[in-house]
């Protein structure tokens, strides 16, 4: 069992269209109306003729040590993508501020991680806007 990650701090999934791989599709997301479900490790630019139609991608991290999804979702939020962008697998309640950083809405992970992990370690990590390096050259 899943459970989602956000700044509020654990949900149960409601997402009920499912998610399908971008080779499944064949080129329309919108009539599958299913989520996107990419690895990590994929160029953002071939699935970038898939992004207006899609209203949720999720990006499956491989491990905990690899930052890959995190430069593919800033990459994706820069092609455009305006959906809503989820983080799945092994990633840690540390890296949150940096899921959220880089255009995650939200994490997925499995029910073990859930219970070493609890939603108060997450939230703790909630306030990602506050107390960055960027924030304080800016002044704010």
């Amino acid at each position: 069992m899943s459970v989602i990650v956000t700044d509020t701090g654990f949900a149960d999934d409601d997402w009920q269209a499912g998610f399908v791989v971008p080779d499944d599709l064949g080129g329309d997301a919108a009539k599958s109306g299913a989520g996107l479900d990419l690895a990590a490790e994929i160029d953002a630019e071939t699935v970038a003729p898939l992004l207006r139609d899609a209203s949720m991608i999720r990006i499956r991290f491989a491990g905990f040590a690899d930052g890959r999804g995190f430069t593919l979702a800033r990459r994706l939020r820069r092609l455009g993508f305006a959906g809503r962008l989820r983080a799945a697998g092994p990633v840690l309640a540390d890296q949150y501020t940096m899921a959220r950083r880089s255009g995650f809405d939200e994490v997925e992970i499995d029910a073990d991680l859930a219970a070493r992990q609890p939603a108060d370690h997450w939230r703790f990590r909630a306030d990602w806007r506050a107390h960055d390096y960027q924030s304080r050259l800016r002044g704010a």
